[in-house]
């Protein structure tokens, strides 16, 4: 088959998200169709909205992982000072004991914000999949092309003839090939194409199938009542619009695609604001922190860029999603401000020690053994070959340690590393 690339979305992680979400927007298209208001921008603000409510209670413990991170810094730094330099397996080991220890003390949980991360990414991935390509995933939309694209697949030389244009209009938000002989995929390549035309694009049509005029008018008119937001057509990028309007002497169009980028960079700029900053410390976390003020400069200046070249659709949901963001993040911010972060590192704490005894780990114990044996390496008297007896008796618990414990884990973690090291 034929590369796809703007119709649904097969890939065997994001594809089945995308369908997901892609189902998700179509019944709310429906609803706001049934309200009088079927508009794809006004879908996608609503469906944005939606979406990172959702996901509120991921980002929520994310932030209370970052707070909880920040009041515990201190203590995590102060062991890294304390084996600076040191890169020797006992050291190492000792660090690596203590570090442990300073996370079990605040029942944080060092995977705690990676999680957040590998289930918020590949839902905001697989909403760009649906945003690229709506009609592959609103039924209601792709409705709207059927006749026309019957009629265009009924003309002798249709495939010719939409190849050219393709390549007249410049079609960069569509990659698609016309020499296919499956009649379904061709059919989406045409939807494909329809939907990213400009106003250009559709008067090529009208001129190379002469006996569709009609049906290519009613299309054109339907499309572009659902495909407005504040007049621009959202299937088309913002460079284009000015550049067309320019030339038109619409200036006013010119302003408001002009408008998309600048609003996006506005925003994201806002979001980043309201984001909690990392106090200073005087040590390498400092390094850290100005190499993520350079990130945070560097992507509102990649969205101001990159929102040219892209569908206003996808700028819009690049809008509203930091608006959404920012209200998030301010009322998270007042949260905190109110919160006492003792009480919820008890909480973490007391679940901590209950997961732990459902596996038959003993918490207090497994504090003074990593208090022990850190103790014990880091003495200035010990000899090397006492503290070989030492490490050698910590892998020996290691190794017999219970099936599902934290220490049996430890070990799968261990000899992963080991194996990639090598």
């Amino acid at each position: 088959m034929s590369d796809i690339v703007l119709t649904a979305y097969d890939g065997s992680i994001l594809g089945p998200i995308a369908k997901i979400l892609g189902w998700i927007m179509n019944i709310i298209y429906i609803l706001m169709t049934n309200l009088g208001i079927g508009n794809i921008s006004i879908t996608i603000i609503i469906f944005t909205i939606v979406i990172y409510m959702c996901l509120f209670p991921i980002t929520y413990k994310q932030q209370k992982f970052s707070k909880l991170t920040q009041k515990m810094q201190p203590e995590i730094q102060k062991i890294n000072k304390k084996y600076q330099g040191k890169k020797d397996q006992a050291s190492m080991q000792a660090m690596q004991a203590e570090t442990q220890a300073v996370y079990e003390k605040y029942g944080v949980s060092t995977m705690g914000s990676c999680i957040s991360m590998l289930i918020n990414l590949p839902i905001l991935l697989a909403l760009y999949r649906v945003f690229y390509n709506v009609p592959a995933y609103l039924e209601s939309v792709k409705n709207q092309f059927s006749a026309l694209v019957e009629g265009i697949m009924a003309t002798p030389g249709y495939k010719d003839i939409m190849a050219d244009l393709v390549e007249n209009v410049n079609l960069t938000t569509v990659r698609v090939d016309f020499t296919a002989s499956d009649t379904g995929v061709l059919s989406n390549y045409i939807v494909d194409t329809l939907y990213g035309m400009n106003s250009s694009g559709w008067d090529i049509l009208r001129e190379k199938f002469a006996g569709l005029t009609d049906l290519i008018a009613s299309t054109e008119t339907n499309i572009n009542a659902i495909n407005k937001f504040i007049g621009l057509n959202i299937s088309d990028t913002p460079i284009s619009i000015m550049s067309s309007s320019f030339r038109s002497g619409a200036y006013l169009m010119a302003i408001l695609a002009l408008l998309i980028p600048v609003i996006s960079y506005l925003t994201q700029i806002l979001n980043i604001k309201l984001m909690p900053q990392a106090p200073s410390t005087g040590d390498n976390s400092d390094a850290m922190a100005s190499q993520m003020k350079m990130i945070n400069r560097i992507m509102p200046l990649f969205s101001l860029i990159f929102c040219f070249s892209i569908p206003v659709g996808l700028g819009v949901y690049w809008i509203f999603s930091a608006l959404v963001r920012s209200v998030q993040q301010f009322c998270l911010n007042k949260h905190f401000e109110k919160i006492n972060l003792d009480d919820i590192i008890k909480e973490n704490q007391e679940k901590a020690k209950k997961k732990r005894e459902k596996m038959g780990i003993s918490g207090d114990q497994m504090n003074q053994a990593a208090r022990l044996n850190t103790r014990k390496i880091s003495e200035p008297g010990i000899s090397s070959k006492e503290k070989e007896q030492i490490l050698e008796k910590a892998a020996e618990s290691r190794n017999h340690a219970k099936p599902g414990s934290m220490a049996a884990k430890a070990n799968l973690v261990k000899d992963f590393n080991e194996r990639n090291t090598k």
